[in-house]
């Protein structure tokens, strides 16, 4: 068997890999560059190659790129650390056999490598145009599964279903699906659905000929027609009146229409991408969703997850939209400081990541300094996140921080001015004491841990090895750790 190549800039990744997989008495080869990786192709070729996407010197897009044209069988499955919507859809498109993102689960990458090995002969997808959709950015792994998908879909016309709460950003989804398939020189088309009127639902989607009804003065093309050869982005389809969605289900089957008034069929060449924030299902159940429409819709479904399941996305999402903010109104970018970027990441953002965005356009308009801290927040934002916890019983006045509440602050800086972190932990000591507490250091150890860990966490984006490294432990350590003090990233305890 011919072996496996491993091109990493990173020694430790490279480590790992020939560690994990000489274990499973699987030949390999390992380069540091891709420049070696197209040199070697002169004298031999691999089973299979793991590369990274961003390295000093030729990029692993360019290497997959020429080695797919050299070896257009060879699975390749493409690394890195840098978790964007591009990576994936370029990798994909650029005939990837799969996207692994850092950090990675040893054993997945393993089985990864052995399926690849098995499927040695496939042809991978031809290479296509890559369309940029910065706005979706995300490193955790809900996110990563959406960018695995687009880069599946970009040369299909299936049909979606997107799925996820209020501002989530289902839309961007939708555009990312549409600029990244083959009808991306042709329109897309967005309708909310929930904002139409009912009596006008119709005349929307399919339009109406002149003398229709009153006030028809003249023909008028529907989103259907304005989307021709394109994408119909449907939002909320979940509010779509019943009859209506007769007559959408008549036009996903058999591709026809009639505008209102009409009596001339009309062929609808449009990929239809509907979302909601309902249970569709659940809709079905009570008889105001019609089942075969459902199906016809559910044909894949994404789940864009919500902001407080993706947490270590905060920070990175916010510097987006604090740049993105900055560019529209003419003036530097502000940044968040290390404590209010956690601070960001443990806030109760209902509103998800549209929430997020228009907390950063107020920063960008209202924070005097360049720099936000926590004290720079909103007040209502402040109040809801500190002082009132209406689940935990905690009370808007006179608030009394936990022991967790007083480590948090002294590693983040938040302690009050003139007094160390070594004082306010006294004061929590003596507080503790006060109440007939005992065991104090194993309590307080564990928790002094809990926010080390965590707070590490958060600041390598959930990268536990980097985080490892930083307090000056162990990688099976840190692991031991998170479980025995049922740690997440997100996590409040």
């Amino acid at each position: 068997m011919e072996p496996v190549w491993i091109v990493d800039d990173d020694e430790s990744i490279r480590w790992v890999l020939e560690r994990a997989l000489s274990r499973e008495n699987i030949p390999l080869r390992t380069f540091c560059s891709a420049d070696e990786v197209l040199a070697a192709f002169e004298t031999g070729r691999p089973q299979v190659l793991l590369s990274d996407i961003r390295m000093p010197g030729t990029s692993g897009l360019t290497l997959l790129e020429q080695a797919k044209q050299r070896f257009p069988s060879m699975p390749i499955i493409v690394m890195t650390a840098f978790s964007d919507l591009d990576s994936a859809v370029s990798a994909f498109q650029g005939g990837a056999f799969e996207y692994l993102a850092k950090p990675f689960d040893l054993s997945e990458a393993v089985d990864l490598v052995k399926r690849a090995i098995k499927e040695s002969g496939v042809k991978a997808e031809k290479e296509n145009p890559v369309s940029r959709m910065p706005d979706i950015i995300g490193q955790a792994p809900a996110m990563q599964s959406i960018f695995r998908a687009i880069g599946k879909l970009s040369n299909s016309n299936a049909t979606v279903l997107v799925t996820g709460e209020s501002g989530s950003g289902k839309e961007l989804v939708a555009r990312a699906l549409h600029r990244n398939s083959p009808r991306a020189t042709r329109p897309f088309i967005a309708l909310n659905v929930a904002a139409i009127p009912k009596d006008l639902m119709e005349s929307e989607l399919f339009g109406h000929e002149k003398g229709a009804f009153t006030g028809a003065q003249a023909m008028r093309r529907g989103r259907f027609e304005q989307a021709e050869g394109g994408t119909l982005f449907l939002d909320e389809i979940g509010d779509m009146p019943v009859e209506m969605q007769t007559r959408l289900l008549r036009v996903l089957s058999d591709g026809h229409f009639y505008r209102v008034g009409g009596n001339q069929s009309i062929k609808a060449d449009v990929r239809v991408i509907a979302a909601t924030h309902q249970n569709l299902e659940k809709l079905v159940q009570e008889g105001t969703f019609r089942e075969d429409l459902f199906h016809r819709l559910n044909v894949i479904r994404l789940r864009l997850p919500p902001l407080r399941e993706r947490t270590e996305d905060i920070p990175v999402l916010a510097r987006h939209f604090l740049k993105q903010s900055a560019e529209q109104m003419g003036v530097e970018p502000k940044r968040l400081s290390e404590s209010a970027a956690m601070f960001l990441s443990q806030c109760r953002l209902t509103g998800n990541v549209r929430q997020l965005e228009n907390l950063c356009y107020w920063f960008t308009v209202m924070v005097a300094g360049q720099t936000i801290e926590v004290k720079d927040m909103p007040v209502d934002l402040l109040e809801e996140n500190i002082q009132g916890d209406s689940s935990g019983g905690r009370s808007s006045q006179d608030i009394r921080p936990s022991e967790d509440d007083a480590v948090l602050m002294a590693v983040s800086g938040n302690a009050s001015a003139g007094e160390s972190w070594e004082k306010l932990l006294e004061k929590t000591v003596i507080d503790m004491l006060d109440r007939g507490e005992g065991n104090l250091m194993d309590v307080l150890d564990s928790q002094f841990e809990r926010i080390l860990i965590r707070t590490a966490l958060r600041y390598t984006h959930g990268r536990k090895h980097e985080a490892a490294v930083l307090l000056g432990i162990g990688r099976n350590t840190i692991a031991r750790k998170i479980q025995e003090l049922g740690i997440s990233i997100d996590s409040r305890t």
